[in-house]
């Protein structure tokens, strides 16, 4: 039995209530064909940062939801927030400049099938030499994704069904709902078209509702758009190496000397941190990041710059000085 569901929720660092009525604009004022591919970068072991920042301007007209850029660019709605503070959550203002956070440092793990970094909103997915970067939804607190955990892809699925738990119809019935004991297969399933599995309890999987992409909004499971689960579902072999892990901070050094760090807000654990509105969560420094903060080429402004700011974006911490 599969702990996933559609219900909405907030977001990791900040509650932001999503109204209905706007996010429906995604569907209804814009063109599904618009969304892009899976952002893929040739990558080999030398590969430490991938792809590369670029700007949209909201139209000066019309109605343009964040949802929709997020889509056309590969993106979760945190990735956009986190990058573009102080821009309305839902409808930007028109005419708005936004930043397209699409540079990554590579996680520091092994570099070999399914990473999945929740803090961030991201998978990755190495194969044949390249890198894809996809966004997610994760799980609601109380209902977390993993954090730290490695296992394989176990089966896949296509129209897949979804069966509630105790929990989840107790959860809807308090809300004056009735869940059916098993959603049949279809669009309007919370699990989309196809469904990959993971160990025994969790799963990767489609949605019916594509504005929870870049939020805490399932009940434990990773949720995609259907373009890219559908693409995962038809490349991703069975047994592959799926790994779950919680790097709100990511470090790196290219080849050629240059120290990079790139910042999210770390996902709160609590109620009390999920209610803290307005300040940031604290940082658990690993000793490796201790480490790489006390080396003498960084530029210190710039790093504490970086870990105030929290955009998502990666920084070049030791720029050349002249």
């Amino acid at each position: 039995m599969f702990s996933c569901s559609s219900s909405w929720s907030d977001r990791a660092f900040g509650k932001m209530a999503l109204s209905c009525a706007a996010l429906v604009l995604t569907a209804g004022a814009f063109s599904a064909s618009m969304n892009a591919h899976a952002a893929a970068y040739p990558y080999d072991e030398k590969t430490v940062v991938v792809g590369e920042d670029t700007t949209y301007q909201i139209a000066r007209s019309g109605t343009t939801t964040l949802e929709f850029v997020a889509s056309r660019y590969q993106l979760g709605l945190s990735n956009l927030i986190e990058a573009n503070p102080g821009v309305d959550p839902i409808v930007p203002v028109n005419g708005t400049n936004l930043i397209i956070p699409q540079r990554v440092i590579l996680p520091d793990t092994l570099h070999q099938g399914i990473i999945v970094n929740s803090p961030e909103m991201r998978l990755y997915y190495y194969h044949n030499d390249q890198v894809e970067v996809l966004p997610i939804g994760i799980g609601q607190l109380g209902t977390d994704t993993p954090l730290n955990w490695t296992t394989r892809v176990e089966r896949k699925r296509a129209n897949p069904t979804w069966t509630p738990t105790a929990k989840m119809h107790a959860e809807y019935a308090a809300r004056g709902e009735t869940l059916p004991k098993v959603w049949p297969a279809g669009p309007d399933n919370p699990m989309g078209l196809f469904a990959i599995y993971i160990g025994r309890l969790y799963a990767i999987h489609g949605t019916n509702a594509d504005f929870g992409i870049g939020l805490r909004v399932s009940h434990g499971c990773v949720r995609l758009r259907n373009e890219d689960i559908e693409y995962l579902y038809n490349n991703v072999p069975v047994g592959t190496r799926v790994q779950f892990i919680n790097e709100p901070i990511k470090t790196a050094e290219d080849a050629e000397g240059n120290l990079y760090i790139e910042v999210h807000q770390p996902l709160s654990m609590n109620e009390e941190e999920f209610e803290t509105l307005d300040k940031n969560l604290p940082f658990t420094f690993t000793k490796e990041q201790e480490e790489f903060f006390k080396r003498p080429e960084i530029n210190q402004e710039i790093l504490q710059q970086a870990l105030s700011e929290r955009s998502g974006r990666v920084v070049l911490l030791n720029p050349a000085t002249f």
